[in-house]
Formats: C-alpha cells, structure tokens, sequence
C-alpha cells in the first residue's frame, strides 16, 4: 500500500518519494500505461519554445499528490536529520559543508511520464516532524508561486523559499526552469544561506528519462563562503557521462581560494575533497537520508484546514490509487469548476485575492518573493517521523 487514508475526513496521504519504498517501487504504482505514446500524442500540437505553465494534463498522467506536497516533502521527509546538524559546526565552514549535504537532500528522484497537481490558489499543505514544522501556500496560480516557511524554535532555525517553475518544451524535452530564492537561517549563528534549485529536464526522445541538472550556488551571506555545486546528466542519445552526477567547489569569496571539491552522486554518495590535504570524506549518503520514506499520519482531524492539499484533491487522489479514470477525471473536473467559480465570485465583488500566509512581491526585474507573516510556524495536525 502506498496510501494512509482517514476516511472520516476524506483525507489521502501518500509516501513521499524516495529511494526504495519496499516491495513495489514508485514507478509501479504512478507510471500510466504506454506513456511514452501517450506524452507524445499530448505534445502533438505544442510548439518548440511554448511555455507549459497553463498546460493541463488529465489524470493518468497525474500522480496522486499536489506540487506543494513535493516542495514540503524535500524538507520534512527524511530518515537523518540533517537539517539540525547544520547548527553543530564548530566553525562557519563546517556549517556550510553541512547545508551543502542538507541541500543535496532536498532534490529527490522524480518519475518520467507522471506530474503532480498543479496547486489551486491558497491552497496549503501544513506537515510537523518532530520540532520542524512546515507550511506552504500557492500564493499564485497565474504564474504558479508557491511560498514555504518552515521554523523549528528549538534549533532555531528557519527556511523560506519561494519557487515559481516555468517548464518549457524543447522538441525532445521538456525543461522545468525552477525559479526563486531559497533561504537557509541558523539564527544562533547569525547566519543566513542564500540558495537556488537545479532544473528538472524530462528527456522525451531519443531515451526517455527524467533528472535534475544546473547549477546550483550556496551562499553564506555574512561570512563570505560559497559552493558551487553542478548538477549534470546524460548525453543526448543516452551515452557518455554520469547520471545524477553532482560535482563542484567551496571557496572562500574574499581571497578567491578554493577550499573543498566535491563529487558524487546525488541519488548515492556525495564526497569532500580538502584541497590543502587531499583529505576525502563522505559528506551525503542518499540512502541513509531519502530511502524508505513513510507518509505522514493524520493526528488531529478536526484542525486540517479546508485549504490543505491532501484534502482538496483527496478524491482524485484516491481514484488516481485505484486506477478509476473515470472518477479522476470527474474530480479532477470538480477541483477545476470550484476554483473556476471562487474567481468569477471575487470578480462579481471587484475583490483581489492576497494570500493568507506570506507576502508576495514583484520586483521590477520580474522576480518574485514571499515573506511570511508568521514569525513561528504552527504545529500541524498532521505528521511525520
């Protein structure tokens, strides 16, 4: 089984992604049937160079989760707890070399041929771990931002991010642009990490495959230190070159110098190289870290908010888990038609829909960004280990 269900609140709560769930592994139980056939026919009429931000796709190629829950499942689904090992460095290199690991944790194998919902506007998806608790919101829909804060008062620690994907078909491929800024706080420090998100190519001909690839730069904003981290992938027809290779470098921005390299596997180990020793260690093993995830539980029915993701698309969920089409497009439809008359609704009232959560701006170069409004992050009723 890869659903918790409540029933009494119509709630689905799926098992995040991960490295190995057990006996049936993800593929099996998202991948639709011929679904290289079926993504081609889909693409049929899409231009090379067409932005795919209003791009609806039916059900079966939908797998049973919101993009908010995948966002939020990269910080709070984990079975090492990284993020608070961020705080133990003795020393400000040390803290970096421990946010580049927790970064590396935070990208998560994807599957080719299935996508998540895109998420209503103001929907939410609120999970606790432990201390850690986690809160998104889709703060628009057209263009698709979702804003995360996540707090944890006993580690002090705190974590904003806002992402905006803009995926783009290529011919053979699309390529999901993940844009926005990610922040990183150990507020005993003083320290704020200032981060981006690698790009998730979907590779459609001539060797279907999906990963991340890009660059990715981490910077400690008050003490100077930098990684520059380079996702990479396969070659065009499938040969040559590492999947899910990660390689870069930490330097020190004041004096240029370069203090660690670092190589591996995103989806296996992750190594660190001292430069002045040639001292190598393992800094990120993803199987100790993503493998063998569990869905979060439900703890307090009564508290979940209407807004939350695993309620609004719980039917479509469940239909999605048992394979009945018929009854996914039907909520897939119901979702749509609501969302649909929430907006002519707001218009009747000349009223301008402002998220709940963050607040979100535009600069005038286009680029967004979220603050949210609560210092701390509520405990949530739902959990996870």
């Amino acid at each position: 089984m890869v659903q918790e269900q409540e029933s009494e609140t119509n709630i689905v709560l799926t098992k995040p992604f991960s490295l190995g769930n057990g006996n049936e592994s993800d593929s099996e139980v998202y991948s639709a049937p011929n679904i290289l056939q079926r993504i081609l026919s889909l693409l049929t009429n899409v231009r090379p160079g067409s932005d795919l931000t209003r791009f609806q796709l039916p059900p079966q190629f939908n797998f049973p989760k919101s993009q908010l829950q995948c966002y939020g499942e990269s910080i709070y689904s984990s079975t090492s707890d990284l993020l608070s090992r961020c705080n133990t460095g003795q020393s400000p290199l040390e803290r970096l070399i421990f946010v580049v690991a927790w970064s590396i944790s935070t990208t998560r194998p994807a599957i080719f041929g299935v996508a998540p919902y895109n998420p209503t506007l103001g929907e939410t998806h609120h999970v606790s771990k432990g201390n850690l608790n986690v809160l998104l919101e889709q703060a628009s829909h057209h263009p698709p931002v979702s804003a995360l804060h996540a707090t944890d008062e006993k580690e002090n620690i705190e974590i904003i991010w806002c992402q905006y994907p803009v995926p783009k078909f290529n011919g053979t491929s699309v390529e999901a642009q993940v844009h926005g800024k990610r922040q990183l706080k150990l507020i005993n420090h003083g320290e704020t990490y200032e981060m981006n998100s690698p790009h998730l190519l979907i590779k459609i001909l001539p060797v279907p495959g999906i990963d991340w690839v890009g660059n990715v730069n981490i910077k400690c904003i008050e003490t100077g230190l930098v990684a520059e981290l380079c996702y990479t992938s396969q070659s065009f027809f499938g040969f040559g070159g590492s999947k899910r290779l990660i390689k870069g470098k930490i330097i020190d921005s004041s004096s240029l110098k370069i203090l660690h390299e670092v190589n591996g596997h995103w989806d296996s180990t992750v190594t660190l190289k001292e430069t002045r020793s040639g001292e190598i260690r393992v800094i990120y093993d993803a199987k100790e870290v993503i493998s063998g995830l569990q869905a979060p539980t439900l703890k307090d029915a009564e508290s979940v908010w209407l807004t939350e993701s695993a309620l609004i698309w719980s039917e479509l969920s469940q239909a999605i888990l048992s394979k009945d089409w018929e009854k996914a497009r039907e909520a897939k439809k119901a979702v749509e038609e609501r969302q649909r008359e929430l907006l002519r609704e707001r218009e009747s009232k000349g009223e301008t829909w402002v998220p709940k959560h963050f607040i979100l701006s535009q600069s005038k170069e286009g680029i967004w960004d979220c603050s949210p409004i609560q210092k701390w992050v509520p405990a949530s009723p739902i959990v996870t280990l």
